[in-house]
């Protein structure tokens, strides 16, 4: 990652040390804490470990991608059933996984490290002597982490304890679960402050950290998870007319390591291989190595998302090998590469968060249909599609087809389960291929052995 890429990652191992005892809601390895946060290099070193937290295995790096894009209709297990996360994938797949499943225990505990790494910049940055335009900038990026988190945490698990603090174990052990409505409730307001403090824009090695462009974008998706259409509206306007992004013209030049963080980013999880401890292992995961011929490779895109693209889509090519294709006899994605820069597990390429088509659809979302909202739509079409115009008159209603242009465009970028929550279809869409979904996932095990106040998710 940009954003000086060492992250001087002893610290932030000493971050992410967790108790055995409870969720990693307080890290407990903090070597003498309390001289430690003192000056501005301190409190950078801290928020740079919370973007690391990106790349953890239960979040961008392996977790959402699970949770977001293989339980949705996108993309299934395929035939890996061999080691590592293999044996759970068809299970999550199909919706029969467990509480003890070790990849949505994943999911829920590094999730946590994140927010844990959060709280302490928020906690401790007051009464650090940083100049006041710095100190925001750093509460702003915390803020927007922390936010981030725990939208993913709260669209997958619903009811979740809301921690807002740097913590001990047992101040841990005491949190009860609140519903969703009230995470929500209180990300708007941290995402309105993070908006205010953030820069439009960085330069240099800074270039990745969030901006009000990203701290914007998650704000009116949360509006809009809540159902508050209205107050979406003016944040997306302000992003499309004051903070600069530009729809490229060629969708195949979002993708790929010399495109990281072009015109149309907004927010990238930031990904550097070359035995850093940062490059990714979900490039690995979606590919076709040669020891995967068979198909083994993970997130495999099915028959019903390759025959939702329209077949002179120009989107096609960029995201994914259709079955038969060019590459492969098979289908896999292609977004995120098909061979690593450097070692297995180990590659360069970023996971994109938000991209400024987002923004225009979700813009189309809240407006409802007409004009304006088919203007948003079409733009997009004909700059990454090359297609042709929707209307009203195109048969469907109008959030089927805001919703099938969604899942064309955001293929692969754990847009899709959000958006069918979002949307009031995952279920219907889910039967269509003769599964039963489960539309929140158990809270694992281990929290509820622990914390008796806690109650379970319906199966």
């Amino acid at each position: 990652m940009k954003l000086k890429i060492t992250y001087l990652l002893l610290l932030s191992g000493a971050l992410s040390s967790c108790s055995d005892q409870f969720t990693d809601l307080s890290p407990l390895s903090q070597r003498n804490v309390d001289v430690y946060y003192k000056t501005e290099g301190d409190l950078i070193t801290a928020v740079n470990a919370t973007y690391k937290g990106l790349q953890l295995t239960g979040t961008y790096n392996q977790g959402y991608w699970i949770a977001n894009e293989l339980r949705s209709d996108n993309t299934d297990a395929g035939n890996d059933i061999g080691g590592g996360v293999g044996p759970f994938l068809n299970a999550i797949d199909n919706f029969n996984e467990d509480a003890t499943t070790e990849v949505i225990r994943d999911v829920y505990f590094d999730s946590y490290v994140g927010i844990a790494r959060a709280n302490i910049v928020l906690s401790r940055i007051e009464p650090v002597p940083i100049a006041e335009i710095t100190k925001n900038r750093l509460k702003g990026e915390a803020l927007f982490l922390r936010s981030l988190f725990y939208y993913n945490l709260a669209v997958n698990f619903g009811k979740l304890p809301l921690v807002l603090k740097e913590i001990s174990v047992e101040e841990g052990k005491n949190y009860l679960q609140v519903p969703a409505s009230e995470v929500y409730k209180q990300l708007i307001a941290d995402l309105i402050l993070a908006e205010n403090y953030l820069p439009v824009k960085y330069t240099g090695l800074d270039v990745g950290r969030a901006t009000k462009g990203a701290a914007a974008t998650l704000l009116a998706k949360i509006y809009l998870t809540t159902g508050d259409k209205t107050a979406a509206i003016p944040v997306l306007r302000r992003i499309i007319n004051t903070y600069g992004y530009t729809l490229l013209t060629d969708y195949s030049k979002l993708w790929g390591i010399a495109n990281k963080n072009n015109a149309e980013s907004i927010f990238e999880v930031q990904f550097k291989g070359g035995n850093f401890g940062t490059g990714n292992l979900f490039t690995n995961a979606f590919s076709p190595l040669l020891r995967q011929t068979s198909g083994g490779y993970k997130n495999r895109p099915t028959a019903s998302l390759e025959a939702a693209f329209e077949t002179n889509d120009k989107r096609i090519a960029a995201s994914f090998n259709p079955i038969n294709g060019p590459l492969n006899p098979a289908r896999f994605i292609l977004k995120y590469g098909t061979t690593n820069a450097f070692t297995e597990f180990d590659a360069d390429y970023n996971f994109p968060v938000f991209r400024y088509s987002d923004v225009y659809l979700l813009l189309a979302e809240a407006l409802g249909e007409g004009t304006e909202a088919y203007g948003l739509i079409n733009e997009v079409r004909l700059k990454h599609g090359g297609l042709g115009n929707i209307s009203a008159a195109t048969p469907g209603t109008f959030e089927d087809k805001l919703l099938h242009e969604r899942q064309v465009e955001f293929a692969f970028e754990n847009q899709r389960w959000p958006d069918l929550l979002r949307f009031g279809k995952a279920s219907a869409v889910l039967q269509a291929q003769g599964k039963k979904a489960r539309l929140l996932f158990l809270i694992p095990q281990r929290e509820l052995d622990i914390n008796k106040q806690f109650t379970q998710n319906p199966l």
